[in-house]
C-alpha cells in the first residue's frame, strides 16, 4: 500500500466572470474553512500583481485573515516573491504571524517577480526590481535579521520584531531547475510548481534529494522534504469536469496571450470561437491538469507525487463557480482518503 502523501491546497483567489475581486478574497476564506474541515494539510496563498483574474495581490493579509478564521490547516504563502519586498518586512511580518498563530504558518519564497516588469518596477521603486539574480543575497539578509549579522554590517544593530519568535518554516517554491538548486543550498523545503513549470519535477527533486544540505539554523531541516504543486479539476461526473477544464483552458490561453480577465464560465467556454493557436495552446497546457470525478483525479495526483518521489501533494483547482471549487476538493480528499 502508498504511503500517505499529505494534501495541501494552494488558492489564487481567481475572479470570475459575473462576480468581483472582493467575492473573489471571502470566497478564498471560505475555501480555507472548507478544506480544514475535510481534513487538508495546509492553505497557501499566493502573489501576484496587476491581473484582472485573480486577487492574489496582498498575501500576508490573506494569510492573516485566514488563518484567523481557521483554527488547525497550517496557513502560508505560495509565495512571496522576494524581489518585491523588503527583507526586513518580510522577517518582521511572519514573526508577527507566527506570534499570532505558533506552529501554523509556513514561509514559501519565490525569486520572480510575479507580475510584469513595469509593475515590478511600481511596487519597488528601484531598477533592482527587474532583476531576479539578487535573491541569494536577499536570502541572506533575512536570515540576518533574525539569526544575527556579522559585527561590522551596517545592518548589525538590526532585528526583525517580535525577537522572541522564531521565523516559520520556509520552502524555497521553484517552476524551473534554479529553485531546486537554491533549496538544495539553503537547506530549505522545497516546493515544485507542477502546475505550470516547464522543467521536468521528476528532475528537479532529484536535483534538490541530492543537493541537499542542513544549514544547521535552530529548527531547520535535517532531511530533504519536498512538495508537488498541481493543477486539478474534480467533478461529480466526467462531463462536468471537462466542461470546468475547458473554463480553465481559455483563461490560461487568454493569460498566455497577455489578455487576462475575469475567469469564464463553461458556457462561456463553448460559446467562444477557438483559433487553432487557442486549440494548440490549450492542448500544450492540458498537461498539467488532472480532470474527472473524484477517484480518477486522486488515482492521478498520486501518481504525479509518486513519479518524482513528492513527500507533499499541493493541488489548486480553478473553475467558474466557487461551490463547485469547494465540490472539487471535496471530492478529491474522500476518494484520496
Amino acid at each position: 500500500m502508498s504511503h500517505a502523501i499529505p494534501l495541501s491546497v494552494l488558492d489564487l483567489s481567481p475572479v470570475s466572470s459575473g462576480r468581483t475581486g472582493a467575492d473573489a478574497l471571502r470566497e478564498t476564506v471560505q475555501l480555507a474553512q472548507a478544506t480544514e474541515t475535510l481534513g487538508y494539510e495546509r492553505f497557501w496563498v499566493a502573489e501576484h500583481h496587476n491581473l484582472p483574474s485573480v486577487t492574489s495581490s496582498a498575501p500576508v493579509v490573506m494569510m492573516a485573515t485566514v488563518a484567523a478564521s481557521t483554527s488547525r490547516i497550517r496557513v502560508g504563502a505560495g509565495g512571496i516573491m522576494l524581489p518585491n519586498h523588503s527583507p526586513l518586512q518580510v522577517a518582521e511580518q511572519f514573526r508577527v504571524l507566527e506570534a499570532l498563530h505558533p506552529g501554523r504558518i509556513d514561509l514559501g519564497l519565490g525569486r520572480a517577480p510575479g507580475t510584469d516588469q513595469l509593475t515590478a518596477f511600481a511596487l519597488r521603486r528601484s531598477r533592482e526590481a527587474l532583476t531576479a539574480d539578487d535573491f541569494p543575497q536577499q536570502y541572506a539578509e533575512l536570515l540576518a535579521y533574525v539569526d544575527g549579522f556579522p559585527d561590522d554590517h551596517p545592518f548589525a544593530p538590526i532585528s526583525a520584531q517580535p525577537s522572541d519568535v522564531p521565523l516559520p518554516p520556509i520552502w524555497i517554491l521553484g517552476s524551473s531547475l534554479y529553485g531546486a538548486q537554491a533549496a538544495a543550498a539553503f537547506g530549505t523545503a522545497f516546493a515544485y510548481a507542477g502546475h505550470f513549470g516547464e522543467a521536468d519535477p521528476t528532475e528537479a527533486m532529484d536535483i534538490y534529494r541530492k543537493g541537499f544540505r542542513p544549514s544547521g539554523r535552530p529548527g531547520a531541516l535535517e532531511a530533504p522534504r519536498s512538495m508537488l504543486a498541481v493543477s486539478a479539476i474534480a467533478s461529480d461526473d466526467e462531463q462536468t469536469a471537462a466542461d470546468n477544464a475547458r473554463a480553465a483552458a481559455l483563461a490560461m490561453v487568454r493569460l498566455r496571450q497577455n489578455r487576462p480577465g475575469p475567469f469564464p464560465s463553461p458556457q462561456e467556454a463553448a460559446a467562444h470561437e477557438w483559433s487553432e493557436l487557442d486549440e494548440s495552446m490549450a492542448q500544450r497546457m492540458s498537461r498539467f491538469t488532472t480532470i474527472g470525478t473524484g477517484d480518477q483525479v486522486a488515482k492521478g495526483v498520486r501518481a504525479r507525487a509518486e513519479a518524482c518521489g513528492a513527500d507533499e501533494l499541493m493541488v489548486t483547482t480553478n473553475v467558474h463557480d466557487p461551490a463547485q471549487r469547494r465540490r472539487s476538493y471535496e471530492l478529491l480528499m474522500k476518494a484520496y482518503a
